[in-house]
């Protein structure tokens, strides 16, 4: 598997994982608001993840 192949697999569970914490934040918000916001705080890190692989990614496609 190349690095892009394992970047993208990657890409493709953390996104997943986000969609579900962000789901269940939204979802806690009304009756356990601390829940919420720890659950959003690690969305948001999750979305960081994120943002570093689709970096990573369009470096690795670009020539140099």
């Amino acid at each position: 598997m190349s690095n892009i192949d394992s970047i993208e697999s990657d890409r493709v569970k953390l996104k997943k994982e986000y969609k579900e914490l962000i789901e269940l934040a939204y979802n806690t918000q009304q009756t356990d608001c601390a829940f919420s916001d720890i659950t959003e705080f690690k969305a948001i890190e999750l979305l960081d993840k994120l943002n570093r692989l689709k970096f990573l990614s369009k470096e690795k496609l670009t020539p140099a």
